[in-house]
């Protein structure tokens, strides 16, 4: 990094610092003045100073939500329920996988049922393993009947989402989610077979 360089990284992170501060000492002016920081690290602390003293609007949300940056992108979704009036969906068709996977998250934490049809798509089809777990999780903290196919599609997939898939199941009430914990009884990962075990009160005796 050139000296040049540096010094715009030392300057950004005081900038930082000092929209965290304003966040803990209740002030919204100094805060609301890194919204427009052009570093994009400053504008997402900004944003969580403003969510931490009670003072983000739904402009404030949907400013971050299309920052053109996707680390503030990412950052906005990973404040869930706390930032207020927030379409988090959108997101959901961003270009960066990091992004969707924060935006998995924060739909399944607002329960946005208008979500689950993007939320099964992701499950299904991303390719990245992060977004479909996410996905799967979000999906379960929904508990739709709409995304049981795309849970029960988890259970094929990399162990992380086949755990994440039996958590799911536990919050969709079917036939079919009760019958699949107990087919995850014999999974191959012990993980997953602890997670239906400690679901269904069962004790396999496997080590």
């Amino acid at each position: 990094m050139t000296e040049t360089g540096n010094q715009a990284s030392i300057d950004a992170t005081r900038r930082r610092g000092d929209a965290a501060v304003a966040g803990h000492a209740g002030d919204e002016p100094a805060a609301r003045s890194f919204l427009g920081d052009p570093d994009p690290e400053v504008r997402a602390t900004a944003l969580g100073a403003l969510v931490r003293m009670g003072r983000a609007t739904p402009a404030d949300s949907a400013a971050a939500l299309g920052d053109p940056n996707q680390r503030t992108r990412r950052r906005a979704c990973e404040l869930g329920a706390t930032l207020p009036g927030a379409d988090f969906a959108r997101l959901l068709e961003d270009p960066d996988p990091a992004v969707i996977e924060a935006a998995c998250f924060a739909v399944g934490e607002t329960c946005d049922v208008l979500a689950v049809p993007a939320l099964v798509r992701i499950a299904s089809t991303h390719t990245d393993a992060l977004c479909r777990e996410s996905a799967v999780a979000a999906l379960g903290a929904i508990g739709a009947l709409e995304g049981l196919p795309a849970v029960l599609a988890g259970l094929e997939d990399k162990p992380q989402i086949r755990r994440r898939a039996v958590i799911a199941l536990a919050a969709i009430d079917s036939p079919e989610s009760d019958a699949a914990l107990r087919r995850c009884l014999a999974d191959r990962d012990w993980q997953v077979r602890q997670a239906a075990e400690d679901l269904l009160g069962v004790t396999t005796g496997d080590d």
